[in-house]
């Protein structure tokens, strides 16, 4: 009779499969946003405990909203070619199991946030819900990547909270800059399985968007730098922060190129781009610190 130990081991691949430990761009587009913020909240560098907090615990929480929406969605995989392979799809893990892995995952995270302060521990409540419900919300609604975006930009609001322990008004500019940029990326995503969510009901912003997913999509992306400029100028960013701005304007006019035809592995390729528009930001916004006057 084999052992919990010997359990585990064999079904540690499959848990490292619900995570998404081999596709990092989830963790990766959720921690640009809260990089921008650490460092504009520290003006600078922010301070060593927190950015090792807040790097892991975006990894641990990107994971955890992975295990639950494979948990939501367990009976809609095996029918979306996108998603075949996955571990429920396969009959690889248990409801029990993945539940178990998303509050570990989730306790986990809580313990890193216990190392920081009062007003961040109650902004991760927030977290929580957040990452809990959106998998959800793709049954109800055709706005989910609006509840993924609020997710996804919910580390904004913890990074200040925990390096200044307060919430500046204008950090809610990027907030909504990263919500309705969460939004665009994800609706190209869901234009990949725009075909297989009419069949099974599932809802997205691809669909609600239809014939006009390019031109909103457009819109979108100009609103997101349009209220990114408005950052700069609250946060007094230098040259250097619109020279990123001006970097991530050009990936985005390269992504408009890519969904040109609705090509699936193009759509998909439009998505991962994304991570360089965190990044290229993100560049321009240390570089302002390390080089302006």
């Amino acid at each position: 009779m084999k052992s919990q130990f010997q359990i585990l081991r064999a079904q540690l691949p499959h848990y490292l499969a619900l995570m998404r430990v081999s596709r990092p761009i989830g963790t990766y587009l959720v921690l640009w946003p809260t990089l921008w913020a650490l460092w504009i909240a520290a003006e600078g560098f922010p301070d060593w405990h927190l950015l090792l907090i807040f790097c892991l615990g975006t990894f641990l929480m990107r994971s955890a909203g992975c295990v639950i929406n494979d948990y939501a969605d367990r009976d809609i995989d095996a029918h979306v070619r996108r998603t075949t392979e996955r571990p429920f799809a396969q009959g690889k893990v248990t409801e029990k199991e993945a539940l178990m892995l998303f509050a570990s995952l989730c306790l986990i995270s809580f313990v890193l946030v216990l190392f920081t302060n009062g007003l961040t521990i109650l902004l991760s409540f927030g977290a929580v819900a957040l990452a809990a419900c959106y998998p959800f919300m793709k049954r109800y609604t055709h706005l989910p990547q609006l509840v993924l975006g609020a997710a996804f930009a919910w580390g904004i609001p913890m990074a200040f909270a925990a390096q200044t322990d307060s919430l500046p008004p204008a950090l809610w500019l990027m907030y909504m800059a990263v919500l309705l940029w969460t939004v665009t990326y994800d609706t190209f995503y869901a234009m990949v399985d725009r075909d297989d969510d009419l069949k099974i009901g599932v809802k997205s912003t691809a669909i609600l968007f239809g014939d006009d997913d390019k031109t909103i999509t457009a819109m979108l992306q100009l609103c997101v730098l349009v209220i990114l400029v408005l950052v700069g100028v609250q946060f007094s960013l230098s040259f250097i922060y619109y020279a990123g701005l001006m970097a991530a304007a050009g990936l985005f006019v390269y992504q408009q190129q890519l969904i040109k035809y609705r090509d699936r592995d193009q759509c998909f390729k439009a998505f991962l781009n994304n991570n360089w528009v965190g990044a290229v930001i993100f560049v321009g916004i240390v570089c302002h610190y390390l080089l302006a006057p």
